[in-house]
């Protein structure tokens, strides 16, 4: 018999949420935990094991749980499902070593030891303290991550060659920023006169721990890892998928996906090409003639308020018509993002009590002009009504849920498949009838696609389908796969590198917009099967946005009920 008294599983989720964030100070700051300002996590051999500690400790007492009358109500047993499944995928990448080869062009520990200055809180003397403290933590927790490198190395557990010499020079940029003093320095430049000394001494020493680990990447990392496969094989493949995704794929299924979804959005794309540029001979020609004479924003800080505006314009349109949000939801900020960042924009969310909103973060790459084509439907992904709109409502709506299932048990595909599905609302609702911003859509619709077919293709090393314009009957390669992003892409050559070298630092995860967006559509259409007539759009988006998160092996269901 189950005691009673033990928690239900909400309860051993949430519990879990405290006891991770003592372990990894970073998670606190993200959910805005005061506390975690001054730490960094440690990212050793013996960190990475008290996480995994963690994981089991946890799935134990879920075992409980689930035994204590009252959770299988549906509250309950949502949170169970989604916490078994991610804990279940993270330990999965734990015991296979992967934290031990976590190199990349973004997404790992380092970028976060980086990042997360970028959200710390920095308004007063003491929130500044806290940051000198955080600077000093920057050495030790670099350090620990170089550790758990060289046991990678020592286990014959190496990270890809490419990414590996993109890290490197990330790391290069990241201790000297072109005015002879690190990305650090920088930062702590705007700390208060009355602790310059403390932030300039505790940079100086961040700065120096980031030269460190870029020599030793440079002269013992990546010399070790050269002649390494840049891709991951079928079954490394497999065990990313279902972490980003929350599901068991059918890889090949999901790669024929991709291949019909490019076929597809090619003829529409063909379509809006021909009112912009008659005759193109393909419709990235159009977009290529949009770059030199279509709409553009001139200047940073322009194309920043510029952003901001389209945000608060979509906001104002769709409060009260498609959605229904409260007042904090509907606060978000348009930022720069810092230098050394990958090329792709990116959303970071609100703290639990909304004191920092939920931002958009826009990756210049040096660039003062900027098309408006290549911005309308990025910006309704990454702010409204995409990312801002799911992932501030889940903060809102946390207390009905757990604070886990609000906050770090998103599924990657489930966020990112809503901000696609965002995308393409915004098309169905006639926000893109101008055949500039129309055809941007597409070509972002297009990436999602090429992503599919490119990621799972190379890791695979699947076959070219023989009705592919290109190379039909080859064998997928990292080289291949980028030319044949570059080739049905907008995006400049920077971009396109970047990018793959993405789906080589984080295999299966590019995969989710596209599949996420199935699902979201294919929810929908359950759903307004069941209701027919009575269906209500606005009702079933905000019953969709405040479920919490869940992977795709629970969303079409769940979406469906609704």
């Amino acid at each position: 018999m189950s005691d009673t008294k033990s928690p239900l599983p909400r309860e051993v989720a949430d519990r879990y949420v405290d006891d991770l964030i003592a372990l990894d100070p970073i998670t606190g700051t993200y959910l805005g935990v005061k506390e975690s300002s001054s730490r960094l996590p440690d990212l050793s051999p013996a960190g990475q094991e008290a996480v995994a500690d963690l994981l089991r400790a946890t799935l134990a007492r879920l075992d409980e749980a689930e035994r204590r009358p009252g959770a299988d109500s549906d509250i309950e047993r949502r949170c169970a499902r989604l916490l078994r499944e991610r804990l279940t995928a993270e330990l999965a990448v734990h015991e296979a070593d992967e934290g031990l080869r976590a190199v990349g062009n973004l997404g790992t520990v380092a970028h976060s030891v980086r990042e997360v200055f970028s959200v710390t809180p920095n308004e007063t003397e003491e929130d500044w303290a806290a940051i000198a403290e955080r600077l000093r933590a920057v050495p030790a927790a670099l350090e620990g991550y170089r550790a758990s490198l060289a046991l990678g190395l020592e286990r014959k557990l190496y990270a890809a060659p490419r990414p590996t010499a993109t890290f490197v020079g990330q790391l290069a940029e990241w201790a000297d920023t072109g005015a002879g003093r690190g990305w650090f320095e920088d930062f702590a430049a705007d700390g208060p006169e009355a602790l310059r000394a403390e932030l300039d001494k505790a940079a100086r020493g961040a700065t120096a721990a980031v030269v460190e680990l870029r020599d030793w990447m440079r002269d013992v990392y990546a010399p070790a890892v050269e002649g390494a496969p840049n891709t991951v094989g079928r079954e490394r493949y497999a065990r990313w998928s279902r972490y980003y995704n929350g599901t068991d794929l059918d890889l090949d299924e999901a790669y024929a996906y991709g291949w019909s979804e490019f076929h597809r959005i090619l003829g529409e794309m063909k379509q809006e090409a021909e009112k912009i540029l008659p005759g193109a001979a393909t419709p990235w020609e159009a977009l290529a003639h949009l770059d030199e004479h279509g709409r553009h924003i001139e200047g940073v800080e322009e194309v920043r308020g510029w952003l901001q505006g389209l945000m608060d314009e979509a906001i104002e349109k769709l409060d009260g018509t498609h959605f229904e949000l409260a007042e904090p939801v509907r606060k978000v900020e348009s930022r720069i993002a810092p230098p050394g960042s990958a090329a792709a924009p990116y959303y970071t969310s609100p703290s639990e009590d909304f004191s920092r909103p939920g931002r958009t973060w826009l990756p210049t790459m040096g660039q003062t002009r900027f098309p408006v084509y290549d911005l309308v439907s990025t910006w309704y992904h990454e702010g409204v009504p995409g990312h801002h709109l799911q992932l501030a409502q889940w903060t809102y709506v946390a207390g009905n849920l757990s604070r886990y299932q609000a906050t770090i048990g998103l599924v990657s595909a489930n966020a990112e498949g809503w901000a696609l599905y965002a995308e393409r609302l915004m098309d169905e609702l006639g926000f893109l009838t101008d055949a500039e911003q129309r055809l941007g859509y597409l070509d972002a619709q297009m990436m999602r696609a090429a992503r599919v077919i490119v990621d799972i293709g190379m890791h695979l090393g699947l076959e070219i389908p023989a009705d592919s314009p290109f190379r039909p009957g080859e064998r997928w390669t990292p080289e291949l796969a980028q030319e044949f992003f570059g080739a049905h892409s907008s995006r400049p050559a920077d971009f396109v590198e970047s990018e793959l070298t993405r789906y080589l630092t984080i295999p299966g995860q590019a995969i989710g917009y596209k599949l996420g967006e199935r699902a979201w559509l294919l929810g929908r259409e359950k759903a307004r099967e069941r209701h027919g007539n009575a269906f209500d759009l606005k009702a079933w988006h905000m019953a969709a946005l405040s479920q919490g998160s869940l992977g795709l092996d629970d969303l079409v269901d769940e979406l469906s009920r609704l």
